[in-house]
């Protein structure tokens, strides 16, 4: 599948861009005065492409760039297409992406990937071969080789990348951050994260085949994963809870609610993952689980000590919520308005939404609580932080250095439901199960004939 066109020119870019911003401080340079030497004026605007334009989220990624120069527009479904480009009249329209990126790479700066889970390395390295900046959508894959797969094409291409999880930019993030590395609630020994809800919950078959619509590329919108009948229980919206596209609840909104936990508590890789509870399983979706990740010791420049202790983490997904059990000491009243808890030696703390809220726990602790000094730079918005990056400032905060570690760990959860109440031993660095073969089936994905990826060593 890997066909490279234009490479290594972003890092030449972004190097460009910073000196020249600089040097060109009251002078606007046009995008003309650079063509042909492949570097990006400085003030001028980006060429942006975008691969899915509809379904969940697809045009509101549109949107949020569109501060920027909307060159191409691409979707597999003809309805999604054209009712997005009716607000950006002058994008090309595609609906394969490798046609947009072999075609339009001269006069692209950067892509947004907004497709079904299955698909989001596929495109993004296509992408990134081709010298292109990525925004990519959470969770930044679906399988864990294929996170790896994804840090290691943007170390090797140097390109400017961020994952779609928009709580690493929020002010609240960082201050739950600056709490725990404050030393305000102790140093913290567990966290418990949860998500009730779900895609395609009951459906243990294949739905009925339907005819595939005129509008649908099926084959297309497939991609990497196996051939299956058209169903429009699964395009466009109920793909996730397949356990052939998605990655139900811990991809949809794990990926958002573990963020203050995996950039507070620097998690880096566990050492194991174990599926304590499950119901639902089936052959077709994504079942009802609870897991239980351990992170070793690991060092954090953050904390006085420069390391921070072993840590539970658990996590709760669709009708297993009900397992949690509120920490000592708390009410279920005082644990009721957050998705993820902090158990500290000292106290408690409390991030809801995408981490886009903080709070002590119980809420009396807040009465006299000042906040901790500022150690991390607030963020201009999480596209404008891409954005910002694209045109040589410093890499997005969820570029893909973090976010593909971080997708690793978290997928592993995604795996361990197959295997209840077994300890599955984790290496890292391998990216392997020590203790049991057949879950190391499950940490890269098939791929059909023609969509293939190749392994990216830096």
């Amino acid at each position: 599948m890997s066909k490279t066109g234009k490479t290594g020119t972003s890092t030449t870019r972004r190097q460009f861009m910073a000196t020249a911003a600089a040097a060109t401080a009251f002078t606007i340079v046009p995008r003309h005065v650079l063509a042909g030497s492949g570097q990006q004026a400085p003030n001028d605007k980006l060429n942006i492409g975008s691969v899915g334009v509809g379904g969940m989220q697809g045009a509101n990624d549109v949107r949020n760039v569109s501060r920027e120069n909307i060159y191409a527009l691409c979707d597999v479904d003809e309805n999604f297409l054209n009712k997005t480009a009716a607000n950006y009249p002058n994008a090309k329209l595609y609906r394969d992406f490798r046609e947009m990126l072999d075609k339009e790479q001269k006069n692209l700066d950067a892509v947004t990937v907004t497709v079904p889970d299955h698909m989001h390395a596929t495109v993004s390295v296509w992408a990134m071969e081709r010298g292109l900046a990525v925004h990519c959508q959470k969770p930044l894959t679906q399988s864990v080789w294929e996170a790896r797969l994804l840090t290691n094409a943007a170390t090797k291409y140097g390109v400017a990348t961020q994952m779609g999880n928009q709580g690493y930019s929020s002010e609240a993030t960082r201050i739950a951050c600056e709490i725990i590395w404050n030393g305000d609630i102790g140093e913290v020994t567990e966290v418990h994260s949860m998500s009730g809800g779900g895609f395609s919950r009951g459906v243990t078959q294949w739905p009925p085949v339907e005819e595939v619509p005129s509008t649908l590329n099926w084959d297309l919108w497939t991609g990497r994963a196996a051939q299956r009948p058209y169903s429009s229980k699964i395009h466009p919206i109920h793909w996730r809870g397949f356990l052939d596209y998605g990655t139900q609840m811990i991809g949809d909104w794990g990926i958002h609610m573990l963020g203050p936990a995996n950039w507070a508590l620097q998690l880096g890789s566990p050492t194991s993952v174990e599926c304590t509870a499950v119901e639902g399983v089936n052959p077709v979706t994504y079942p009802n689980y609870v897991c239980k990740f351990e992170f070793p010791e690991r060092p954090n420049k953050y904390v006085p000590s420069g390391r921070m202790r072993p840590v539970s983490l658990y996590w709760y997904e669709g009708s297993m919520v009900r397992e949690f059990a509120v920490p000592e000491g708390l009410t279920r009243d005082d644990v009721k308005p957050f998705n993820e808890i902090f158990i500290g030696t000292k106290g408690h703390l409390g991030t809801s939404g995408r981490g886009e809220s903080v709070r002590l726990i119980p809420e009396a602790k807040m009465q006299d609580f000042v906040k901790p000094p500022q150690v991390l730079k607030r963020s201009p918005g999480h596209f404008n932080d891409w954005i910002e990056a694209c045109k040589g400032g410093e890499p997005a905060c969820s570029n893909f250095s973090i976010a593909g570690p971080y997708t690793e760990w978290m997928l592993l959860g995604a795996i361990s439901w197959r295997f209840p109440n077994e300890k599955l031993l984790w290496d890292g660095k391998n990216l392997r199960f020590t203790n049991n073969e057949k879950a190391n089936e499950f940490v890269k994905p098939e791929f059909r004939k023609g969509w293939e990826l190749k392994d990216i060593s830096v």
